[in-house]
């Protein structure tokens, strides 16, 4: 069952009560189920989740409920709190795991993830994110002042961030020597530098370390699909590159001068965590 609907409150009621008599095909276990799993927005300014049932809700209130039966019942790996710098910390976040949630939930989210597990209990902030399929580290701050100064980190690209990837066929000694693709993405520049790793030809793949230059949507996947060496176990860019494996991605390290400490920090995924090569960066 899949149902989105924006449900108005004609008079003081809780949250619970508006949703079972505007749904009463599900039963109030789902509904509080939904609830819990971010699947139900309070429309304020700014919109937030609603998860306490018995929220009262004033004269003309809005709710926003998207309920997917299959979704909400869906579950995926753990993530892996890797170093906790207060502020900020660095995770590891699986394949199948969302960075965020959106308008269906958010229980299957790091974001959400960080929310009930850091300790002690601090308030969560996405600073970057990592597409769904793929793995790896990823940097959540915890104030707002740390996360402003990151995030100005992140707009002005002083945050070193490289990729391991396994991509099909073997790149031409041209791509090679050129060591980056340059593709613009929805109109915009952007540049992916890579090196080489390995290439093996029993499976007729390559491993390479890649370095983000910018940071457009699906840039890695869709620059290499581009030029002809999709990232195998992409299911959305490139052909003959399927594989129940998952997307050969991991987000490996990242680098940047820490405005809060004031040093140079630098965090790698661990090599249990790795797929692939563990190369030195």
């Amino acid at each position: 069952m899949k149902i989105s609907r924006h449900l108005t409150a004609a008079g003081p009621v809780s949250a619970i009560d508006l949703l079972s008599m505007q749904l009463p095909d599900l039963p109030k276990a789902r509904l509080k189920d939904a609830m819990n799993k971010g699947a139900v927005q309070l429309l304020t300014k700014p919109v937030k989740r609603l998860r306490r049932a018995q929220y009262m809700l004033k004269s003309g209130d809005q709710l926003s409920i998207s309920y997917d039966d299959e979704l909400l019942q869906r579950s995926c790996p753990a993530a892996e709190l890797l170093f906790d710098e207060m502020d900020y910390s660095i995770w590891f976040k699986p394949a199948g795991m969302l960075a965020q949630g959106n308008e269906w939930g958010d229980h299957l989210s790091l974001l959400r993830y960080a929310e009930q597990h850091s300790q002690p209990p601090r308030q969560v902030f996405l600073l970057h994110r990592l597409d769904r399929e793929a793995s790896g580290l990823v940097m959540l701050g915890h104030t707002k002042k740390a996360t402003a100064a990151l995030s100005k980190l992140m707009v002005e690209r002083r945050i070193t961030k490289h990729y391991w990837i396994r991509v099909k066929g073997q790149l031409s000694e041209e791509l090679q020597r050129q060591g980056s693709i340059r593709q613009a993405l929805d109109g915009k520049a952007c540049e992916s530098r890579f090196r080489l790793l390995s290439y093996d030809p029993t499976t007729d793949t390559t491993e390479l370390d890649v370095e983000l230059i910018t940071g457009r949507k699906h840039q890695i996947r869709r620059h290499f699909a581009g030029v002809g060496h999709p990232v195998m176990g992409d299911p959305q860019y490139g052909k003959g590159n399927k594989t129940a494996a998952g997307l050969a991605l991991q987000a490996i390290s990242l680098r940047f001068f820490c405005p809060v400490k004031r040093r140079e920090q630098a965090y790698q995924l661990p090599d249990a965590l790795r797929y692939g090569i563990k190369s030195e960066l």
